[in-house]
């Protein structure tokens, strides 16, 4: 048996060994769901875990977010002259209005820290890697809400580290599934009130702006492409079927495959919103009220390296796997650093986003495909870090990648939003 592989069976038999320990992590954030910003005690509960670990991990609470955290280790086979290698792996821990763990973050949280721990067994001893090896966990809050990803990539917390990885719970098992861009849009319409049926002329009615908005959306759905989305609300629309509305509000959300799209899609949507101010001679406010959702850069490298890996624990992966059309912030980590998010099926038929699937991820049942899939991600992490091929190979893959995006439209777009 080489060398390789006897650290890849530690890594299993390190996360076999502290099942119940995790799965009781997991049961206690799924027990006490947080809604985004105010994930104090999934806080709390990470940085104990790791706290506890024989003083082994540099553990910083609040970390540049009042709910985000920071646990370190290593660098691990240090010797003059190799550089260091700093993996990251993502715990997320927020939860959902009413619905609690419906998208089973939760598991998210498991997941990063079995498999940071899991890397950590594998590295400690080893005195030849080819490289210098530092394990970061970065506890994420906010990704359902308001993207505490990107606060903390603003915030400098990526800017040391060379891989990131984390895994999402889903229905099948993907190496990657295309995600979309997301951004929301909150559009005020400022008119003038009047007695809608004594002097109509006086008024300036701004929910006849508000409905031409959402008519110019509609009648623009003919002309976009297939993938694109654009979905939203009429929040506000007067208060009196005698008043002619004064303001009225509307909230819609921008989706596209990719980030460099995003562009053309907020021009013409922009467009809809102004004409509409204009037709009825309203004044139009236009905001962006919180950070926009990139795509997911694959990875061609991880992705294979972590099928291998899963394939050797019994995951099967989807041949034909399902287009996914939600957003997450993790897109914007793939922009800055290379990196992997597979989602995992937790053995459950029920969709994500739902009161079955938030039972599904408290579950038992769930254990065996949170843990397996953990232990591929450190697995994985053991092939880049002891082969400076593959590093090299992780590192094309995402430079090639990011060079697709970036059109001139799309720089101008990283600009604004960074």
């Amino acid at each position: 048996m080489d060398a390789l592989q006897r650290m890849k069976d530690t890594v299993q038999i390190h996360i076999d060994s502290i099942q119940n320990e995790l799965y009781s992590l997991s049961r206690d954030i799924w027990s006490h769901p947080e809604l985004a910003g105010n994930e104090t005690r999934a806080h709390d509960t990470l940085v104990r875990f790791f706290s506890q670990r024989g003083g082994a991990w540099t553990v910083e609470d609040h970390f540049k977010l009042p709910t985000a955290f920071r646990a370190s280790w290593g660098p691990v086979g240090a010797k003059e002259g190799k550089p260091v290698v700093n993996v990251g792996f993502l715990c997320e821990y927020d939860a959902l209005p009413d619905i609690g763990h419906a998208c089973g973050h939760n598991l998210i949280a498991e997941v990063g820290a079995a498999a940071a721990v899991g890397l950590k067994a594998a590295l400690e001893g080893q005195s030849e890697l080819p490289v210098s090896v530092k394990i970061t966990v970065l506890g994420t809050p906010a990704e359902e809400a308001i993207g505490g990803k990107i606060d903390l990539i603003q915030a400098g917390a990526f800017s040391d580290l060379d891989l990131v990885f984390m895994a999402h719970p889903a229905q099948q098992d993907a190496s990657f599934l295309p995600t979309v861009t997301i951004e929301e849009v909150t559009v005020k319409y400022h008119g003038k009130a009047s007695h809608a049926s004594a002097y109509p002329w006086e008024g300036v009615n701004a929910l006849d702006a508000a409905v031409l908005a959402y008519n110019n959306l509609s009648t623009l759905r003919q002309q976009l492409k297939p993938e694109w989305r654009l979905h939203g609300i009429i929040k506000n629309g007067g208060v009196k079927p005698n008043i002619i509305p004064a303001y009225t509000e509307l909230e819609f959300y921008l989706r596209t495959p990719l980030l460099r799209d995003l562009v053309d899609l907020k021009a013409k949507a922009e467009a809809c919103f102004r004409a509409a101010a204009l037709a009825t001679g309203c004044q139009v406010e236009i905001i962006y009220p919180s950070h926009t959702y990139y795509n997911i850069l694959p990875n061609a490298t991880l992705a294979n390296l972590y099928e291998s890996n899963g394939k050797t624990l019994g995951i099967e992966f989807s041949e034909q796997p399902d287009f996914f059309s939600g957003s997450t912030d993790f897109g914007n980590v793939s922009f800055i650093v290379p990196g992997i998010h597979p989602f995992f099926s937790i053995g459950s038929p029920a969709l994500n986003h739902t009161d079955e699937y938030a039972e599904a991820a408290g579950a038992e049942r769930a254990q065996l495909f949170t843990l397996r899939t953990a232990t591929a991600l450190a697995m994985t992490a053991v092939d880049v870090v002891c082969c400076p091929d593959l590093l090299q190979q992780t590192r094309e893959d995402f430079s090639r990648a990011k060079l697709k995006q970036e059109t001139p439209g799309q720089k101008a777009l990283l600009r604004e939003m960074n």
